[in-house]
This record gives structure tokens, sequence and C-alpha cells, in this order.
């Protein structure tokens, strides 16, 4: 399975999910894209965003400052 790598720490909201939203249009069916955000209100929105959109993602990482997040795209 191919990955694609966002950086998003210390980047702020809405930029942030503005960016893996398009990161995810360009990706092909089964590819998947792995994204590290800060922890607090980045991580809270961007969840709460992907989860309405219907999409598929798991914590792989996590500790005080950041959390990294793999993001399925099924389509």
């Amino acid at each position: 399975m191919i990955s694609k790598y966002l950086d998003l720490k210390s980047v702020p909201c809405p930029l942030n999910f503005v960016k893996i939203k398009l990161a995810l249009e360009k990706l092909s069916k089964n590819e998947q894209l792995i994204v590290e955000l800060d922890q607090g209100e980045p991580e809270e929105i961007v969840l709460s965003n992907l989860k309405d959109m219907g999409r598929s993602f798991k914590k792989i990482k996590e500790n005080e400052k950041y959390i990294k997040i793999k993001i399925l795209n099924e389509n």
C-alpha cells in the first residue's frame, strides 16, 4: 500500500484541514495519507471533520505535543 505523508505540526486551523482535504482528493484508490498534527484544537477539529466526511482513520502515534494518524482512501 502506498502512503503519502503530511507534516502539519504548527499549521493552524482551518489551514491544516484544507491541506488534508486537498491531499485526500489526489490519492488513488487504496492509498493512505499519514498526517502529523498538533495535539489539542487541531486534533479535535481535524478528527471531527474527517468523521463528518465519513473517512476511516486510525491514530498510529501520540505524544504530549502531536499525534500521527493514518487516513485510508477507500473511494
